[in-house]
């Protein structure tokens, strides 16, 4: 850690709409990301002001933040509507803007913090200090780096880092996967992605020999480091981001639930570390993971290079194993069950031919099952469920409260009482009441109701801990009178908080007095405008490719990963070299029923680059 520095730790949430977005307030989230109206690299969600404002509101309530993305590469015709758009968005009160398009920076910018998103490929330690230099708020790091790398970067920058720690992964560096546009004119850097990555590929050798058949080779399992939080805190992370922008509001609680509670053991065995914001969480459900999407799990390249991090077998989600088969009858199936079913529960399993069949459990009696419909699993079958009805019944009827501590203090003064409310935060609100002094008859009555009725929180954000009585005699009150002054110091409170976290303007200045160390910068560079041109102009280049959407050239790199499918076979010439196997004979190629893709094994920069071509058969 940079010496004497306290650290305040980001859980940061997606939303895919205002409900979401709720939902993950709600749940303890520090942070909150969510699409813009356009171009927010999620085509099917885009929100509205208005929705991103009451989102806004809620958020600095608990002092948390709201990111708008608006990380896709732009067009001409679209520069003017996106600098409104970025303008409408300040005024809404949102923290920070997550960009992909440099030509942003050349816009005319209110001063809102500005994010330099994952897709502006922040793999390479280069690229981050590049990104630092240009002085971003923040950078959202390439999923693929290590801890060390990570520590490396938080070493030499002076920007927030934020990391991935949970979701579905793109097997392709952020901001480099070009395969979606030059398949089928879906841009991923225009938030259309087909999801190439997901299709099954029959793999081939130099000579056409089939080395493995119609698997999902690209489809990697999901994100789960919620194991690894403490020692990504110490390697510098700041913010730690679950992906999700579609995903809906019960895995919003789900997960982010699961982080929450993981987060707060490290913050409170570490001194070192705080809270993002504010307001202790109850809910009447245990988080679990285990019952939300997932393909698998992989801390994907956290603690180095690790076998099977694939889903070769399916792309959909498996959920958790729950027992093996062992006994088939006409309607039923009986199940070494290793976690309870209930009715309406869904299981899937690999039938004979290695396919995924689903099941909708229709009744549970002990061991058997009865499936409501489809093929019945065979004798040995692993079974698993990918969607646990009491579970999901039980996300959508949770209660749910984050409540902000507070003390209330009553004084004497000569007009009447001065009221004063300090939170949790140390924000601190003061309001006077002019009011008669009627001496109370019965002074422990007039005391308890006093305490009592200003205890009440009611539906606001508040849990009133504690109130101080340092009247100098006991005073009688009506109740109505009471509530009223509730009412309004709470009111008061509330307008406080979010006076004090609203969004502060950014704390480093975009500075373009900077040099490219190259003069030539390809389509992988995603200038896609004028104004990214003259940026990347301004730093240097001398020539500058259009984007891939703007020239989608017939035989190009589609793709660039550090998973290699070398490596997930045992035979990279890195770190596994074959002793007893030959070597592959390369080039080896992917095919599917319309597309051909070489591969390109690049061992020193150790990733793999997969590269489009005509199919020939």
């Amino acid at each position: 850690m940079k010496q004497n520095e306290k650290r305040r730790l980001e859980l940061l949430a997606p939303a895919k709409n205002l409900a979401c977005g709720i939902a993950a307030i709600e749940c303890g989230a520090d942070a909150i990301y969510i699409g813009a109206p356009k171009f927010g690299a999620r085509t099917a969600v885009g929100n509205s002001i208005e929705d991103i404002q009451q989102l806004c509101e809620l958020a600095h309530t608990y002092g948390a933040k709201v990111f708008v993305t608006l990380n896709t590469i732009l067009y001409d015709d679209e520069l003017q509507e996106a600098e409104e758009m970025i303008h409408e968005l300040y005024d809404a009160k949102v923290d920070a803007l997550i960009i992909q398009d440099m030509g942003i920076l050349k816009m005319n910018l209110p001063p809102i913090a500005i994010h330099a998103s994952t897709q502006t490929n922040n793999f390479d330690l280069e690229r981050i200090q590049f990104m630092d230099k240009l002085g971003v708020d923040r950078i959202v790091l390439a999923r693929e780096l290590s801890l060390r790398q990570i520590q490396k970067a938080y070493e030499t920058v002076e920007a927030e880092l934020e990391v991935f720690v949970h979701g579905s992964l793109c097997v392709s560096l952020s901001g480099q996967c070009y395969m979606s546009q030059s398949t089928g004119g879906r841009s991923a850097n225009r938030g259309s992605c087909a999801y190439s990555c997901r299709h099954s590929y029959t793999l081939m050798d130099a000579d056409n020999n089939v080395l493995i058949r119609d698997k999902h080779l690209l489809s990697l399992k999901d994100m789960d480091r919620s194991k690894w939080l403490k020692e990504m805190a110490d390697a510098g992370t700041t913010s730690f981001k679950i992906e999700g922008r579609l995903k809906d509001t019960d895995y919003v609680k789900n997960i982010v639930s699961h982080y929450r509670e993981t987060l707060d053991k490290v913050i409170e065995n570490d001194d070192r570390y705080e809270r993002a914001s504010a307001g202790v969480v109850t809910r009447s459900f245990i988080p679990n993971v285990q019952k939300s999407f997932s393909r698998g799990q992989t801390d994907y390249f956290l603690n180095g290079r690790d076998l099977n991090i694939s889903s070769k077998d399916t792309p959909k989600s498996l959920g958790e194993q729950v027992g093996t088969v062992t006994r088939v009858g006409k309607n039923y199936f009986e199940l070494n069950m290793t976690e309870p079913l209930n009715n309406n529960d869904g299981l899937v399993f690999f039938n004979a031919g290695n396919h995924l069949c689903g099941l909708k459990v229709n009744r549970v009696e002990g061991r058997r099952v009865y499936p409501s419909k489809g093929d019945l699993p065979t004798n040995g079958t692993t079974i698993y469920r990918n969607y646990d009805h009491a579970f999901r019944m039980g996300l959508e009827k949770a209660v749910v409260k984050r409540q902000i501590k507070l003390n209330i203090l009553v004084e004497e003064i000569d007009s009447g009482l001065k009221i004063t409310s300090t939170d949790e935060s140390n924000v601190q609100a003061i309001i006077q009441v002019d009011t008669a002094k009627e001496p109370a008859q019965n002074a422990e009555k007039a005391n308890s109701v006093l305490v009592q009725q200003l205890s009440k929180s009611g539906n606001t954000p508040f849990i009133v801990e504690a109130v101080e009585n340092r009247l100098s005699a006991p005073l009688f009150f009506r109740a109505a009178e009471l509530n009223q002054i509730r009412r309004d110091i709470l009111d008061a409170h509330l307008q406080k908080r979010l006076a004090n976290f609203a969004p502060k303007p950014q704390k480093r200045k975009i500075d373009l007095n900077q040099q490219l160390d190259k003069e030539h910068l390809n389509y992988s560079f995603n200038v896609s405008n004028e104004k990214a041109r003259e940026f990347y102009s301004q730093l240097g280049a001398k020539e500058i490719e259009p984007a891939f959407e703007l020239q989608q050239p017939e035989s190009a790199v589609v793709m660039t990963t550090k998973y290699c499918i070398r490596y997930e076979m045992g035979r990279c010439l890195k770190y596994s070299r074959p002793v007893v196997t030959p070597d592959l004979k390369e080039p080896l190629y992917l095919h599917d029923k319309r597309n051909s893709f070489r591969l390109n094994f690049d061992c020193k920069r150790c990733v793999m680059e997969i590269i489009s071509e005509k199919f020939e058969g």
